[in-house]
């Protein structure tokens, strides 16, 4: 068959082509918006509600809650007793605890219903909190909507989480045994101090998601060396305290002196080395522990304010205000914590000194990042 002649006007290469796909962007945007919208907003949701747990978990403490239900049952525990022969049953276990026999002996049901609800919320939350991460896990990553280098981090979070259980149950465990009417303060340091990692590596990674991988690469070129280190430092210093305090309220320690600034009449408190081995006063003496949680925060004060005046002098406004809220919490911190020493650390105020601290604990890690990931502002914005 012959061709048909070509025009010498006809322009070469008006033939329709056929569309080739746009390359998918790689890493963390490969996903689409929805995505990382959806993983972070999940991510959220745990972030939340380990906030609220820390907070249930004080009053559970405050309000000796934490030894009534005397057996670990991840599963059935779930059901609370829903007749009076299941009531009974419960509060007779609790009657062979050393708690009931060397402190509550008389206790009425009603009583013990009481606090075997604190600590039944406080589990029932950790089971929620580890459902929802297992139930959001599966579903982004059997979908494939997990982001390249994501899948370790978004299972670290699950596994902080069941680690917390364990060490949550070895703590109550530590309550029940010979002659103890409190779980040791060690174990309770150990579980809030991981609450409050878990708390902050999923912050963290919120952070990160809250903005694209590309604005994350251009923004490190804008850090501020000087001041992450700074403020790495003062985020271990913000953790120790928090450990000390958890040392406070194991052993009550912070109704023991309530004088301020004295402890006992003295900078010193009275007697500290009593017991012994030498070590068990740095965890047990309630005079010594206290001692250390107030010196250990007028330091963290001092280098909360050392980090805030490095920061003053960032040319980012964004960052400027980060460390700004970081000083004016800590200050409140601060004020509040003298405060529960004077009045003897009633619930109110105990609550709301560690409530406190969770929120002293984002703002020094939402500093952190905005220094090692400065926001991007124009020229005028910026500090000279």
């Amino acid at each position: 068959m012959a061709t048909k002649p070509r025009s010498i006007f006809e322009e070469v290469g008006t033939a329709p082509k056929a569309r080739v796909a746009a390359p998918r962007p790689g890493g963390i945007d490969g996903a689409g918006k929805g995505a990382r919208r959806s993983i972070r907003n999940w991510l959220v949701a745990i972030f939340l509600m380990v906030a609220l747990i820390i907070a249930v978990g004080g009053m559970t403490r405050l309000t000796d809650s934490g030894l009534s239900i005397t057996e670990w049952a991840p599963i059935s525990g779930a059901i609370p007793p829903l007749s009076e022969a299941t009531w009974a049953a419960e509060f007779a276990a609790y009657q062979q605890s050393p708690e009931y026999l060397l402190q509550n002996a008389g206790m009425s049901l009603a009583e013990f219903k009481y606090i075997y609800w604190w600590e039944w919320g406080h589990r029932q939350l950790a089971r929620t909190i580890g459902m929802v991460w297992a139930v959001g896990f599966v579903f982004f990553w059997a979908t494939g909507r997990i982001p390249t280098g994501w899948t370790l981090r978004l299972f670290s979070i699950g596994a902080l989480i069941g680690l917390q259980g364990t060490v949550g149950w070895l703590m109550v465990n530590s309550g029940l045994q010979g002659e103890q009417t409190d779980v040791q303060s060690y174990w309770l340091a150990a579980h809030l101090g991981m609450a409050f990692f878990t708390f902050g590596v999923t912050g963290w990674f919120i952070l990160k998601l809250g903005r694209k991988e590309a604005d994350l690469m251009v923004a490190r070129r804008a850090a501020e060396p000087q001041l992450v280190r700074l403020s790495s430092v003062l985020i271990v210093a913000a953790f120790v305290q928090i450990l000390l305090g958890a040392l406070v309220a194991g052993i009550d320690a912070g109704r023991a002196f309530p004088t301020w600034p004295d402890i006992g009449g003295g900078f010193f408190p009275p007697d500290p080395f009593q017991l012994t081995p030498l070590w068990r006063n740095f965890f047990e003496d309630a005079g010594l522990v206290q001692f250390m949680h107030r010196t250990a925060g007028y330091l963290l004060v001092l280098l909360g304010f050392v980090v805030w005046l490095r920061a003053r002098r960032s040319p980012n406004t964004v960052t400027r205000g980060a460390y700004g809220v970081m000083m004016a919490v800590m200050a409140a911190q601060v004020v509040l914590g003298i405060v529960t020493v004077v009045y003897a650390a009633p619930i109110p105020l105990a609550i709301a000194h560690q409530i406190t601290a969770v929120v002293l604990w984002v703002t020094i890690l939402r500093a952190r990042f905005l220094a090692g990931y400065p926001v991007a502002q124009s020229i005028r914005g910026a500090k000279a």
